[in-house]
């Protein structure tokens, strides 16, 4: 019988595949390092990175200063539960409410514990604060939305590929067309409605970006109806749109607002809730936690990744680039381009399947072989979002590799 040696993505792609659960369709890439916003292969094959693990790393790969916090803490002590108090905590707690202006934070580890920590803000709020009636209080959601896949998470999605099969659904939950604020103002008429949750720019929808006025609207109708406006800004938060938060671009202000992915600057999952105290001092000891939210390794570490988006003008510098992208691309010459998006450096392109002989995925797999790390969503919709330290240099080399294999995809 012949052996065939297998190379060392082939191994690790195979070992996934047979112990791993099939729950993910990733590029045939094996990462084992990351600096700024290349990442290498287990063949040591460079890639310009242009998804960010989900806007997970704003701050580029392996950021020294936020590695520099993570070794320095993690000599220390990384755990303690909230069964004690630690020394960090606190500071932590201080430094990220006076950064976004709200009174309480709520830390919590992932990007949906955030979510689900909302809706349960929400309806305890609605319950002692807003007089709700026992177990009536409904959230209001919007189509296209995607915050995770806990039982909640799909209970509020219309994509099948999330909810098919996992029923039966959480209640209370009504889900109302994106970028409807007469839909929104209809659906705030009920009394029983305690919190209206979305994302300012959608993420896995697309990159779908609202009219101009939408948020501003969002506030308006929230304020006057009395239910809660939540701003899911995980993957639109903290710098990726070219504002600290995407809620920034009409100047509204959130009653909860949830972060998470690049809050680690992505060194390890950490998320966070932060609201008023009318709000988050409805929940009471014991209602509400988690064995790692809070841990001394995570606060060291998110204050860190903080730091760095104003100390280095990240922000400032997604809105200038991003500009730059999609300008670039405006000029790519091919038949197949149906619309190009984006706020910022949250950026997509739609690819028209009628004029394209090749899916997003297929195309993705050409960027691939060309030293560009993207993904698809929905298709045939591709995602172009690099880290926030991305160089008017690196942008234009990245841009070039983008066009040329457009060019042979035509």
């Amino acid at each position: 019988m012949l052996h065939v040696k297998l190379t060392e993505s082939q191994r690790a792609i195979e070992l996934e595949d047979r112990f791993g659960a099939h729950n993910y369709h990733p590029l045939p890439v094996v990462l084992e390092r990351g600096k700024g916003v290349h990442v290498w292969d287990t063949e040591g094959k460079k890639y310009y990175d242009f998804l960010s693990a989900y806007s997970a790393v704003n701050q580029g790969h392996c950021h020294p200063k936020i590695i520099e916090a993570l070794t320095k803490q993690a000599q220390n002590i990384t755990l303690t539960s909230r069964a004690f108090h630690n020394n960090i905590l606190g500071e932590y707690e201080l430094f990220i409410c006076k950064y976004f202006g709200f009174d309480k934070v709520l830390p919590m580890n992932t990007g949906v514990e955030g979510g689900e920590t909302a809706l349960k803000l929400a309806r305890r709020w609605g319950y002692v604060v807003k007089g709700i009636p026992e177990n009536k209080a409904k959230i209001i959601f919007v189509s296209g939305n995607f915050w995770g896949r806990t039982l909640a998470a799909v209970s509020s999605s219309t994509d099948p590929s999330s909810f098919k099969n996992f029923g039966p659904y959480m209640p209370g939950f009504e889900i109302i067309p994106y970028n409807d604020l007469t839909a929104l103002f209809n659906a705030c008429k009920d009394p029983n409605a305690c919190g209206f949750m979305f994302e300012p720019i959608q993420g896995e929808a697309g990159v779908i970006i609202p009219d101009k006025g939408y948020l501003q609207g969002v506030r308006k109708i929230c304020t006057e109806a009395k239910v809660l406006m939540i701003a899911d800004e995980i993957q639109t938060g903290l710098g990726r749109t070219g504002k600290m938060l995407a809620c920034d671009h009409e100047e509204v202000k959130p009653d909860i607002l949830i972060l998470g992915k690049a809050l680690s600057g992505g060194v390890l999952p950490v998320s966070a809730v932060l609201a008023n105290d009318e709000i988050m001092l409805t929940i009471k000891p014991g209602e509400h936690g988690s064995t790692y939210g809070g841990n001394p390794l995570a606060c060291a570490v998110a204050m860190a990744a903080l730091k760095v988006l104003k100390d280095e003008n990240l922000p400032e510098n997604a809105l200038s680039m991003g500009s730059v992208f999609r300008g670039r691309m405006k000029k790519v010459d091919v038949p197949f381009i149906k619309e190009i998006r984006g706020k910022g450096l949250f950026n997509a392109i739609e690819i028209d399947p009628e004029k394209s002989k090749f899916s997003g995925y297929e195309i993705c797999l050409r960027l691939m072989e060309n030293g560009l790390l993207a993904k698809q969503t929905h298709e045939n919709t591709i995602r172009f979002a690099p880290p926030l330290t991305i160089t008017r240099r690196e942008i234009d080399f990245a841009c070039d590799i983008i066009e040329e294999t457009f060019m042979e995809c035509v």
